[in-house]
């Protein structure tokens, strides 16, 4: 993995020094001066000043400062226009203006020779092109920051693209994001403004990601992965890979002659049903979050590919999604709450999928969801658009300081992007209604008799494997003892109510014992389903857990009546310390 050394000498190298001042030069070119200034580095670069006299920043009074941050980052290269595609999907850390534009990015850049081509697959497969495919064309497909692509053809016959890394890419990006920590780490100490964002985090965060996209192993096992998700839909196509032929710098795939989502005459040439095409696109990607939690988390027009008789291929797996299956369940009861136009159980579910430091005002949220709902959902269904939804729900926790987890960032994005997509090919398809039966479907799941067996087996379960290590750990702590490696104080006070407790908890442990045998055995004869039998459940295991339930509740209740002995007794300990 790309390593992230804070820079305690930044003139350590001269390649390092050489980047941070050309960095700096373009940040105070597109006008951002202010924030440089209010980092103290004047005492790190001599030149600052000298740098600020060659600024450029007339030509820019017309523009906004989502649109100079954008034409910055554009400048710096493949590693910041990367920071700002994966910063398009989080408006948890930056404000909406600068989303919408950042969304603009575009890595489109000058190929590399074909010289340089030539040596890399040397380098990596061991032999000139042209001993490995019997034809291959030197000019490239496309280029971008990270990568270019070539067509060639096997020597079996079959054609490919081959995805070559660009030469030395990784070094560059390794001194790009070392020089993006030291100045996130300057903006946490002196830009009080941008504090509260963690830069540091976020630039570790980033370093993971694009550590992944640097590695087309990945990528080709996500290929393999995404093509056995579909291996049995005839509306979907996934590029075959050749591993023979693939390393972590050069990838090889199968050519999909395909035409590009955004056509819409070439489509239609290909004799396509456009609505029921629209239905097969936002039914994949449904099918990728619920059923299998990965998914594809780009799905522009540029990312698919639209072949004869409705069939849909997705190209560029470097960015992929994983959803758990807790997430999903989180995620199924939040759309399920939508449908359902129920703003508290809308703000629990969103609760459940986020994080907060702050103390929550949960009618405050539970009124400005209930606005999302009278706002957007009391339409027909055809008129109700989901990514507007979700996107105005994520403003929504954005404005508490809630925040979701990366991955659920860019599922909502991928879903915002495919509605889009589809609506160019029917206006009235409705996201909502495509999830509705695998939410449907999943909640059933989620409700049903041996899920729910299944849950609560999983604490008893732990309970025993925890009663098995007993023994073991026993021995190790007497072991420890033996060898003088624990001290035990012993401080005899007050032991009439400690003793009080003692008996008390006793007769709980050996109560909770029983109710567990009792769980175990309905468990064991639900499982064996012994008669009688009542809708394929035994009638005796209900029972058993009846009564299992109803001796829980009356042990909670003792415990609660009964915390107020631990109370006293921790007043009546402070009173004779005193």
């Amino acid at each position: 993995m790309i390593a992230i050394r804070k820079i305690t000498e930044l003139g350590k190298t001269y390649r390092n020094f050489r980047r941070y001042e050309q960095v700096l030069l373009i940040l105070l070119k597109y006008g951002f001066g202010d924030i440089i200034l209010s980092m103290n580095l004047d005492h790190v670069f001599e030149s600052l000043k000298k740098l600020m006299l060659h600024a450029v920043t007339d030509k820019l009074e017309n523009t906004t400062r989502p649109e100079r941050v954008r034409m910055a980052l554009e400048e710096l290269g493949p590693t910041f226009i990367k920071l700002g595609q994966i910063m398009s999907t989080r408006p948890d850390l930056i404000p909406m203006r600068f989303i919408h534009e950042l969304e603009k990015l575009q890595d489109n850049v000058p190929p590399f020779p074909y010289e340089k081509v030539e040596d890399i697959i040397v380098e990596e497969l061991g032999k000139k092109p042209a001993e490995l495919f019997k034809s291959f064309e030197k000019e490239p497909l496309a280029a971008a920051s990270i990568a270019q692509t070539h067509r060639a053809e096997l020597l079996t016959g079959e054609k490919v693209v081959i995805k070559v890394q660009r030469p030395d890419i990784g070094s560059l990006v390794e001194a790009d994001l070392e020089i993006m920590l030291h100045l996130a780490a300057m903006m946490e100490n002196h830009v009080e403004e941008l504090e509260a964002y963690h830069p540091s985090d976020i630039v570790n965060e980033f370093a993971r990601s694009l550590y992944k996209e640097l590695d087309f192993t990945t990528e080709a096992f996500s290929i393999d992965r995404f093509a056995g998700i579909f291996k049995d839909n005839p509306n979907a196509r996934v590029p075959q890979v050749y591993h023979t032929l693939s390393t972590r710098k050069v990838l090889t795939m199968e050519f999909i002659d395909g035409v590009k989502s955004s056509n819409l005459d070439a489509i239609e040439e290909l004799g396509c049903d456009m609505p029921q095409l629209a239905r097969i696109g936002v039914n994949m990607l449904m099918e990728q979050i619920f059923v299998h939690g990965f998914f594809h988390g780009d799905p522009h027009p540029g990312n698919i590919f639209i072949l004869p008789e409705n069939v849909i291929c997705f190209l560029d797996y470097g960015m992929m999604g994983r959803v758990s299956r807790a997430e999903r369940d989180d995620f199924m009861r939040l759309l399920l709450s939508l449908l359902r136009k129920d703003e508290r159980r809308i703000t629990r579910a969103a609760l459940r999928l986020t994080t907060s430091q702050d103390e929550l005002e949960i009618e405050k949220i539970e009124r400005d969801f209930g606005e999302l709902v009278d706002e957007n959902l009391y339409r027909p269904m055809r008129d109700i658009n989901t990514g507007h939804v979700l996107d105005q729900l994520t403003r929504i926790l954005t404005e508490y300081r809630l925040r979701l987890k990366p991955n659920l960032y860019l599922l909502i994005k991928a879903v915002m992007s495919i509605e889009r997509l589809a609506h160019l090919y029917d206006d009235e398809i409705n996201v909502f209604e495509c999830a509705e039966p695998y939410i449907k479907k999943m909640n059933l799941q989620r409700l049903s008799p041996k899920n729910i067996l299944q849950n609560l087996m999983d604490p008893v379960q732990d309970m025993f494997e925890m009663a098995i290590d007993i023994p073991h750990n026993l021995q190790v702590m007497l072991e420890k003892l033996r060898k003088g490696e624990i001290t035990i104080n012993v401080e005899q006070r007050g032991f009439e109510p400690l003793h009080e407790i003692f008996h008390w908890a006793s007769s709980h442990i050996a109560f909770s014992i029983v109710l567990a045998a009792l769980i175990v055995g309905s468990s064991i004869v639900v499982h064996a389903k012994a008669p009688p039998v009542w809708h394929g459940v035994s009638v005796i295991g209900i029972a058993g857990f009846l009564v299992s339930a109803f001796l829980g509740f009356g042990l909670l209740f003792s415990t609660l009546h009964h915390g107020h002995l631990a109370k006293r007794f921790k007043k009546r300990m402070r009173k004779k310390r005193k």
